[in-house]
């Protein structure tokens, strides 16, 4: 593993698990096992490193949800909560804790965000027949986030329930 990749993914760990305001420079330099000098010149500085985290788990979070159906979405939701844990999500934590007024950090949660309705969108046209249904998608996605931001509380099983009622919609636009 290069220094990069090993300070993005010792990065990535403090802040999910840590958050990023509380997750000082010092931490991260022993988290990866380098010297401030070299977390700075492979960093660049503390904005930058969470938009290449924010990078990478978005790579990573596009990847997981390569489906074609509502079920297979919320299936992979819950595969991603199984492996990445259910602390919420990342990309709503850095805009929160940012305010929105870090222009890389917000330029990514937007752009994660919309990748994410544009994926909706595509599976519920799959699932309709080719329909454009805009509304039926945010409501997708209101359920997806829903479910997301529930499974730190409520566990695994706000999935399920999400996953039940996307599926329902579904039939009924069908019908």
């Amino acid at each position: 593993m290069d220094t990069k990749t090993k300070l993005i993914s010792a990065a990535e760990l403090l802040f999910d698990r840590h958050g990023f305001t509380a997750t000082g420079m010092d931490k991260l330099t022993q988290a990866a096992g380098m010297s401030s000098r070299t977390l700075y010149k492979h960093a660049g500085s503390k904005t930058a490193l969470i938009s290449d985290v924010l990078a990478e788990r978005q790579r990573r979070f596009q990847r997981s949800i390569e489906v074609d159906s509502v079920d297979e979405l919320f299936g992979a939701l819950e595969e991603w909560v199984r492996v990445e844990g259910s602390r919420g999500c990342l990309f709503l934590r850095a805009y929160g804790e940012t305010g929105g007024d870090t222009p890389e950090i917000a330029n990514a949660v937007l752009a994660h965000k919309t990748s994410l309705y544009e994926k909706i969108q595509k599976i519920v046209s799959l699932e309709t027949d080719g329909k454009h249904n805009p509304e039926l998608a945010e409501q997708i996605l209101i359920l997806f986030e829903g479910a997301t931001a529930a499974a730190v509380y409520r566990g695994a099983g706000s999935i399920t329930s999400a996953r039940i009622a996307a599926s329902a919609l579904i039939q009924q636009a069908r019908e």
